[in-house]
């Protein structure tokens, strides 16, 4: 097999040993967020990004190398292979290159062109490509009438389908109408109902440059084609066009070079330029899904990393009208206390009522937030939880959440397990509370394209969304750690080196034999093997364990040179996170990294986490990030006025500009072009998920629920 270290290292200029080792890691089996925290090195270093596109590419390489195999064994079997084409195919580095050098091999439906050559025409055509000028086409033809061939116009025309074809297939001739394509085609649309009113009236008299156009109009316009709104081709100036092929195959003005001309017209018309407008339309759109996978990964990245909120009481409120609000109290560690439906919809006259069983509920159990999901009723049941909270004697706090997989989660077979005793609607409130207190450990649980971070997401090829998606939630997962004693079966199995089937026999071992003691035990469990263990173990923490390395991220593998560290430093096990741990930095200062590094048997970036983890054991990233912003009164959409200042939190990235939740229960746009004073690419560059900003209104559609906002502050107007 090619690892093909010395591609990808040209590629991502990086050292090409330390690919070609780092592929024997992947193909050895290892995980990616093992490779990228336990091996660095062997990698230099890679980051888990870098890594995914290393393996990702590593694959389509070798997709590449398998291919080439499969054509050169058909050309070689119909025994047309040559030394030219073996060259071609060696140097091939697409999978479009090799399929236009198969394409004149390929085994092919019946077509014109192969029911011309069953009627012998062939050599007829090869003669009017050799564009003598005494040749007379009509003469010619004449040898060629028979039972199939019914005069000189029919042989002809089966002489010049064959040309057309041969042209079509000259692999040379496609590139070089490829790169015309790609440089001067234009993408059109126009309305394919006439008066038809749809979200894709912007598009009904519609073009662009391929060229130029963004990755979401392109999904816009294919989605508006497959709902039946839009007209969609790919044009270009056809005499230019036609021009390449003649200026290389016909040769002069002759009899014979006029049937070539009119071959060549007829490739390009019949032929080329469906072929190439399906593969402009086919590449467009696979660069726009690639585009906006990649807006939805970092999205779900910024969500699933928003800080938790630890130690505190939540409630979820799950709003609706007719089956009333689902109510959930959950303590500090998620655990359900307390169940209920309230109606605190005024049309249902029983707000009293409601509001005399949330406050019950809140100074019953110690409530000191709440989350409120966005779905029906949620502006109704935001603006009740503000009134309630107003009128309580103990200060308490809400945020919406949004509710996106919520209903996905609580109608799942998980969700059976998990909840038993409570019906689909109750599951959603503990969802919702528990996605307040620590957003990674419940997402987890719901299918990452169900999260409403994406954009177009349900156009997507759904394996290559789910691929990048899933390494999303076990980069996330990996990054953050996991309590081995409280984390749920969803949470295990995303951890590195776990299964569905191992996850659960950790949860059920668990529950048989006790919390676990120590990072060792998990090999007790069943199905989970030395390599298992050497790859999730590191991600695993066990809280209050006798070792406390099994409450870092410190590696099994690495405790002999963890503890030899310690005590060069003259430091107890007990003293890892104290202030006294801070001599392991003075010490590393004092010996020099790489002599320390050589002295405990280990690199210098093992040696650095090492210090790293020993200082803050068990750190959680999220901490340090910006807290959720959270609320005890509400505003309504209709109190917005323009130049208005208000703070909101961003809920999602997309090409042309960010949502944010403003607590008006309709996230207002932040176009592109208000996001900042200078050019930006994408709002990426900016913003992420989660993040709290400042934002001015410009415009607001109440009847249309549209709310544009700016965040370049306002110049001050003069005084009148």
């Amino acid at each position: 097999m090619n690892n093909h270290a010395g591609e990808l290292a040209a590629e991502f200029k990086l050292n090409e040993k330390r690919v070609a080792d780092t592929i024997a890691l992947i193909d050895e089996g290892n995980t990616i967020p093992f490779i990228a925290r336990y091996r660095k090195e062997v990698t230099g270093s890679m980051d888990d990004q870098t890594l995914r596109a290393l393996d990702e590419r590593l694959s389509y390489l070798r997709k590449l190398d398998d291919q080439k195999e499969t054509v050169i064994n058909s050309i070689t079997e119909q025994g047309k292979m040559t030394p030219e084409i073996e060259q071609a195919l060696a140097k091939a580095q697409t999978l479009a290159e090799v399929e236009d050098i198969y394409r004149p091999y390929k085994p092919k439906r019946k077509t014109r062109a192969s029911i011309a050559r069953a009627r012998g025409l062939e050599p007829l055509a090869q003669r009017l490509m050799q564009q003598k000028t005494g040749d007379d086409p009509e003469v010619l033809a004449k040898e060629y009438i028979g039972e199939e061939v019914a005069d000189e116009k029919a042989a002809l025309q089966g002489a010049r389908d064959i040309l057309a074809e041969d042209f079509s297939d000259e692999a040379e001739l496609r590139t070089v109408l490829r790169a015309f394509y790609w440089k001067n085609a234009v993408l059109e649309s126009r309305a394919a109902k006439k008066d038809a009113e749809s979200v894709y009236e912007g598009y009904y008299e519609y073009s662009e440059p391929v060229s130029k156009i963004a990755g979401h109009r392109i999904l816009a316009v294919d989605r508006g084609e497959r709902e039946g709104f839009l007209k969609v081709s790919v044009s270009v100036e056809q005499e230019p066009a036609v021009k390449l092929i003649t200026d290389r195959r016909v040769k002069n003005n002759s009899l014979a070079a006029q049937q070539v001309r009119m071959a060549a017209e007829d490739a390009y018309a019949r032929l080329i330029h469906p072929s190439l407008e399906r593969e402009v339309r086919a590449e467009l759109t696979a660069k726009a899904c690639e585009g906006a996978i990649s807006v939805f990964s970092k999205n779900l990245q910024q969500l699933l990393l928003q800080p938790p909120i630890k130690g505190k009481v939540a409630l979820g409120l799950d709003p609706g009208y007719r089956m009333g609000c689902k109510t959930a109290v959950v303590d500090a560690t998620g655990k359900v206390l307390d169940t209920a439906v309230i109606y605190p919809v005024p049309e249902f006259k029983r707000v009293e009522e409601a509001k005399r069983k949330l406050k019950e509920l809140i100074r019953r159990h110690g409530v000191e937030i709440i989350a409120i999901g966005n779905g029906t009723a949620g502006k109704e049941t935001e603006i009740f939880a503000a009134q309630v909270i107003a009128e309580l004697d103990r200060p308490v706090s809400y945020m919406v959440v949004s509710e996106a997989g919520a209903s996905v989660y609580s109608a799942s077979k998980l969700a059976a397990e998990e909840f038993p005793e409570y019906d689909v609607n109750l599951r959603s409130a503990v969802s919702i509370a528990r996605r307040l207190q620590d957003p990674l450990a419940e997402l987890v649980k719901i299918d990452p394209k169900a999260v409403g971070v994406g954009q177009y997401q349900h156009d997507m090829p759904a394996a290559q969304l789910s691929e990048a998606l899933d390494g999303v939630v076990e980069y996330c997962v990996n990054t953050v750690g996991v309590d081995l004693n409280t984390a749920s079966a969803p949470l295990l199995n995303r951890v590195a080196g776990l299964t569905a089937a191992t996850a659960k026999n950790i949860v059920k071992y668990r529950e048989e034999t006790g919390e676990f003691k120590t990072r060792k035990e998990l090999l007790k469990v069943p199905k989970l093997g030395p390599k298992a263990f050497e790859q999730c173990a590191g991600f695993l923490r066990v809280p209050g364990a006798k070792n406390p390395l099994d409450t870092t991220a410190v590696h099994p593998e690495s405790y002999a040179a963890a503890e030899q560290l310690l005590h060069l430093c003259g430091l107890e096990e007990e003293e890892i996170g104290t202030p006294r741990a801070e001599m392991l930095k003075e010490k590393a200062a004092q010996l020099g990294e790489k002599h320390l590094a050589e002295q405990l048997g280990i690199g210098v970036p093992t040696l650095r986490d090492m210090i790293e983890e020993l200082l803050r054991p068990g750190r959680d990233m999220r901490d340090s990030l910006p807290k959720p912003l959270l609320r005890t009164d509400v505003m309504d959409m209709k109190d917005l006025k323009p130049g208005m200042q208000l703070t909101g939190t961003v809920r999602n990235v997309i090409d042309f500009g960010a949502f944010v939740d403003i607590g008006v229960h309709q996230d207002g746009l932040v176009h592109i072009s208000q996001i900042c004073s200078r050019f930006i690419r994408h709002p990426s560059e900016v913003l992420k998920v989660g993040d709290i900003v400042t934002v001015w209104v410009l415009n607001v559609d109440v009847p249309k629920k549209r709310i544009s906002l700016t965040m370049k502050q306002p110049k001050e107007q003069p005084a009148q």
